[in-house]
């Protein structure tokens, strides 16, 4: 792993690097690279082939940037930052406003906050916010197209696996643990330390601290125990059934004899 991701550092000839960007030392940016007007880039940080960090963005110390990764304007990466191939940080978040017509589009001018000793797997995206920031906090490990929306926020040291969605401006408590295709309402405030199985419906910040699965998500040992009786379900019907046909018979033989 250590040869795979030995340090390079200068800018590659077929790289563009617009002249009043800044890179510190030992920065490395690599073939078809574009690094745009007014970007800061910090000592040590890697840019490998085709990645595009547009203007007025700040990308800090250390960081590993694979193929591909886009940084679009003005959003802010901390130190120690790893992005993967393909992942886009600060896109436009999902506003639009019903028209006569159709759609107006709500203008996007917040910015992402990526802070220091961040993961984000390949083809995640964080979009910016509307007003403000998007906010990625310290120590966050998200997985392979995992999507944040606008104006959220993940708690420090928070993980989640692949296929999460965040809806926007919900905050995510810190040290969570979200497993793959869980799904997010908006607006909610989310406990810390919270854990949620693979593809639960959070749709309530009312957790009561224990883990959650299902969708809506319930505690996991209470669905586990739904689970086991919904295998059961056409068995208790039949059931039920006969159970009224006897009850049925039972009373018209009591009827008889009165």
């Amino acid at each position: 792993y250590e040869s795979m991701t030995q340090k390079r550092s200068g800018v590659h000839p077929l790289a563009c690097v617009e002249a009043d960007a800044t890179l510190g030392d030992d920065v490395y940016v690599g073939p078809f690279a574009y690094i745009g007007s007014g970007v800061t880039i910090g000592a040590g940080t890697q840019i490998y082939a085709h990645c595009v960090i547009e203007q007025g963005a700040r990308v800090g110390e250390n960081c590993l940037f694979y193929p591909g990764v886009s940084v679009y304007h003005g959003c802010r990466i901390g130190n120690e930052v790893i992005l993967h191939s393909g992942c886009v940080i600060g896109a436009d978040g999902f506003g639009f406003a019903p028209a006569a017509d159709g759609y107006e589009k709500i203008p996007q001018i917040g910015i992402v906050t990526v802070e220091d000793r961040v993961e984000i797997g390949a083809n995640a995206c964080v979009d910016r916010s509307t007003m403000g920031s998007t906010y990625v906090r310290r120590g966050v490990k998200l997985d392979n197209l995992v999507q944040i929306a606008h104006n959220v926020e993940v708690g420090a040291h928070t993980v989640m696996s692949a296929q999460v969605g965040v809806a926007g401006s919900t905050k995510v408590g810190e040290w969570s643990m979200l497993g793959g295709q869980v799904g997010v309402a908006g607006h909610l405030q989310l406990p810390d330390r919270l854990q949620a199985g693979a593809q639960s419906g959070i749709h309530s910040a009312r957790t009561d601290g224990q883990p959650l699965m299902g969708t809506p998500a319930i505690n996991a040992k209470t669905f586990a125990r739904s689970s086991a009786l919904f295998k059961r379900l056409p068995d208790l019907r039949d059931e039920v059934i006969a159970l009224r046909r006897e009850l049925n018979e039972l009373k018209a033989a009591l009827a008889e004899r009165q």
